[in-house]
C-alpha cells in the first residue's frame, strides 16, 4: 500500500519521498528507523519541526539509489568459565537476548579465548563460577592467570561487567567473579553494569544482570525499551518444557544397594524414567534432583520452636504452604551460610551472633557453619519462640543436588541412571544425614517420583574422534560417568582404547558395577582396568598409587594422544591424581615440574584433560 496525502498525515512531497524510501529498506533498517522515530517522539529536544518542504539533503538521502545506511550493531564478547555447565548455559541465553536487540555477541569458553585479543575488544561480559576454595573452574584457569599476571595489558578502552556464580555456604563465595571484576577495574576498564553475585538459586539475580547489561549494550532506543521489559525465563529449554525452574517428575524404575553385605558403605543405583519429558542428555552431563529434608529434622525444629505445623508461611514463588510442608520441601535447613547468620543476628539483636559473623571471628565462623544445621543455630543462640514467618523469611530455597549421569541414552533410551552414596554420620550428639542421598536410600521406592532436570556439561565430554584412547580415573561414585562413557562407546562401536582406574575400600563388598566392567573387558570395550582397594592391604593404596606404578605405560598413552578424565572428590583425590599426572609426565618426558605443569595446562586447553570434581 502506498502513502498519499489523503490516507496519511504527510503532504504530497513527503509521501512521494517515503514511497521511494520504504521499499528499499531491509529488516534491520526498518527496526533502526522505528527506534529512531520513537526516540524523537519521547524527547522534546529532538522534536521535529512543523511539516515543510523537504530540503535537498533529505531528498538525496531518500533516493532509492542511496538508501539510508543502517547503524552498525554493537559487538560484545561473552566469556564463560564453568565447571558444571551453568555458566555456559547462561552465556548462550545472554547471547540470544543480546542478538534479539541487534547486539552481536561472540560467545567463548575462557579456555578458547586468546588473551592477547583483549586489547581489540570494546565490550566484555564475563560469566564465571567459583570452584573449590575460591578457585577458578578448570576452563578459566589460564585466562585468570593471564589477567592477574604482569603480562596483562592496560584496558582503558574496555567496557565490561561480571556475573558470578557461587554458593553462600562456601567461605569464598563468588570469589573468582570478584577477582575478575576487581582486576579489570585495576587495568582501567569501565563497568557497563555492576557485578552480580548469584547463590545456587541463580535465575532471578542472573535475569536482572542480563537486563542491565542488555540495556547498556542495546543498539537503538527501541531495543533498550524492549530489553527493559523482557521477562523471558532463563531456564527455558528449547528441547523440553522441563528445566531447573520447572523440573520433570521422573518415576523411579529401580533402586538397589550396590554394596555387599558387611560393607561400611551404602551406594544406591537408581534408574529413572524420562519417558514423555523431552529431556535429552549426553554422557558427561549431570542430573539435577530437588530433594526433601529428613522428616525427623523437620519435626525436631518445629518442636524446638513451639510452632504450629499447620500454620501457613510464604514460600516465595511457590506461594504459601503449611509450615511442615514448607520445611520439608522448600527451605534449606541442613546448611548454614554467613548471610543467614547475619540476617539472624539482625532479627534477634544477638551480640553473640553478631560477634560470630564479624571479620575477627572468620575462623570460628568457618568451623561453625561447616558442621551445624538450623536446629543447632536455634539451640545455640536461643532463637526459640521467634515467629515461624520471621525465621522462614530468611531461609534460602533448598538447592538441587547434581549427580553425574551413569547411563548412555543410546544404551537405555528414555532412562537415566545415577550412582549415589548415602551420607550418614554423628555430630554434636545427633545423627546427621545427607539430604538427598538418605532420601534415596530410605524413602524412595520404585513407583515413586523425583523432580529432576538435565544439567548439560560441555566441559566433560568424550573425544569427538571415537578412535581416541581414553584414560578414566574415578574412585567410588566417581566411576558413574565412566559407566556412561563405556556404554556409549559400546553402542556406537567406537574403536579407541580405554583404561579405567577404580578404587574403593574393599574388593569383596565395594566393587561397584564389577560384573559390567568384567563383561566390557571380555568384549574389548574396556581395554585395561587397574583397581585399588585401600582397606584390603596393610598400607592404604589409592588410585594415584596405581597410576604411578603404571607410570611408563600411562605416559605412552598420554604422549600418544589419549584424553584423561577424572571424576570424584575435589579436595583430596583430584589434587592427588593431578600431582601424580605431573610426576608421570615429568618422568616420562624428561621435563621439569614447571614444564610438566604447563603440559597438563595445554592438555586442559586442548580438552584432553577434563575433570568433573566436587
Amino acid at each position: 500500500m502506498e502513502l498519499n496525502a489523503t490516507n496519511s498525515p504527510f503532504n504530497d512531497q513527503q509521501a512521494e519521498l517515503l514511497n521511494r524510501l520504504l521499499p528499499t529498506l531491509n529488516g534491520h533498517q526498518r527496526i533502526w528507523l522505528t527506534g529512531y522515530l520513537s526516540a524523537q517522539a519521547a524527547s522534546p529536544t529532538l522534536e521535529a519541526p512543523a511539516a515543510q518542504a523537504p530540503t535537498a539533503t533529505v531528498a538525496a538521502e531518500a533516493a532509492p539509489q542511496a538508501p539510508a545506511a543502517p547503524a552498525a550493531p554493537r559487538e560484545v564478547t561473552v566469556l564463560f568459565g564453568s565447571q558444571t555447565g551453568n555458566g555456559s548455559g547462561l552465556a548462550k541465553k545472554l547471547a540470544k537476548r543480546l542478538e534479539e536487540q541487534q547486539v552481536k555477541a561472540d560467545v567463548l569458553s575462557m579456555s578458547d579465548f586468546k588473551p592477547n585479543n583483549l586489547k581489540k575488544i570494546e565490550n566484555l561480559l564475563i560469566i564465571v563460577s567459583t570452584h573449590g576454595e575460591g578457585e577458578p573452574p578448570d576452563n578459566a584457569i589460564s585466562f585468570h592467570e593471564f589477567l592477574h599476571s604482569k603480562r596483562a595489558p592496560k584496558l582503558d578502552s574496555l567496557n565490561y561487567s561480571v556475573l558470578s556464580l557461587g554458593d553462600t555456604s562456601y567461605e569464598f563465595f563468588c570469589q573468582t567473579g570478584k577477582d575478575f571484576d576487581g582486576r579489570l577495574a585495576e587495568l582501567g576498564a569501565s563497568r557497563l553494569a555492576e557485578r552480580a553475585d548469584c547463590d545456587v538459586d541463580f535465575d532471578e539475580t542472573a535475569g536482572e544482570w542480563m537486563k542491565a547489561v542488555t540495556e547498556a549494550l542495546s543498539a537503538t532506543p527501541a531495543a533498550a525499551a524492549s530489553a527493559a521489559d523482557s521477562a523471558a525465563p532463563l531456564s527455558a529449554d528449547p528441547e523440553s518444557e522441563y528445566s531447573r525452574s520447572y523440573p520433570f517428575r521422573a518415576e523411579v524404575l529401580e533402586n538397589v544397594n550396590l554394596n555387599g553385605r558387611g560393607s561400611a558403605r551404602e551406594t544406591r543405583h537408581l534408574e529413572l524414567s524420562l519417558e514423555g519429558s523431552g529431556l535429552v542428555y549426553e554422557p558427561g552431563d549431570s542430573l539435577g534432583v530437588y530433594p526433601h529434608n529428613h522428616p525427623r529434622l523437620v519435626d525436631e525444629i518445629i518442636a524446638e520452636m513451639g510452632w504450629d505445623a499447620q500454620e501457613n508461611v510464604n514460600t516465595g514463588k511457590n506461594g504459601s504452604a503449611p509450615l511442615r510442608e514448607a520445611l520439608y520441601e522448600y527451605f534449606e535447613i541442613t546448611v548454614l551460610t554467613k548471610p543467614l547468620l547475619e540476617q539472624a543476628a539482625k532479627l534477634t539483636g544477638s551480640e553473640k551472633l553478631a560477634r560470630l559473623v564479624s571479620p575477627e571471628a572468620a575462623a570460628e565462623l568457618r568451623e561453625y557453619v561447616g558442621s551445624r544445621d538450623l536446629l543447632d543455630l536455634i539451640r545455640d543462640f536461643g532463637l526459640q519462640g521467634r515467629p515461624a514467618a520471621e525465621l522462614t523469611g530468611i531461609l534460602r530455597k533448598i538447592p538441587a543436588r547434581l549427580y553425574s549421569i551413569a547411563s548412555s541414552p543410546q544404551a537405555t533410551p528414555d532412562e537415566v541412571h545415577l550412582t549415589v552414596r548415602s551420607v550418614r554420620y554423628a555430630g554434636g550428639g545427633r545423627d546427621r544425614y545427607g539430604v538427598c542421598s538418605v532420601q534415596m536410600a530410605e524413602r524412595l521406592e520404585p513407583g515413586d517420583s523425583l523432580p529432576v532436570f538435565v544439567q548439560h556439561n560441555p566441559n566433560f565430554k568424550l573425544p569427538q574422534n571415537p578412535d581416541t584412547p581414553i584414560i578414566l580415573i574415578g574412585p567410588g561414585t566417581g566411576v558413574a560417568p565412566f559407566r556412561s562413557f563405556l556404554a556409549e562407546r559400546e553402542e556406537t562401536g567406537a574403536r579407541g582404547q580405554s583404561w579405567l582406574f577404580y578404587g574403593d575400600q574393599h574388593f569383596a563388598t565395594d566393587f561397584l558395577y564389577q560384573v559390567e566392567w568384567q563383561r566390557w573387558i571380555k568384549d574389548g570395550v574396556l581395554s585395561r582396568m587397574d583397581v585399588a582397594f585401600s582397606r584390603d592391604t596393610e598400607e592404604k593404596v589409592y588410585v594415584q598409587h596405581r597410576m604411578l606404578e603404571r607410570s611408563r605405560e600411562l605416559y605412552e598413552w598420554i604422549d600418544g594422544g589419549a584424553a584423561v578424565y577424572v571424576c570424584g572428590d575435589e579436595k583430596h583425590m583430584a589434587h592427588d591424581v593431578h600431582s601424580a599426572l605431573e610426576t608421570i609426565i615429568a618422568q616420562g618426558g624428561g621435563l621439569s615440574p614447571e614444564q610438566a605443569s604447563e603440559y597438563l595446562l595445554r592438555m586442559q586447553q586442548e580438552k584432553r584433560y577434563q575433570r568433573d570434581v566436587y
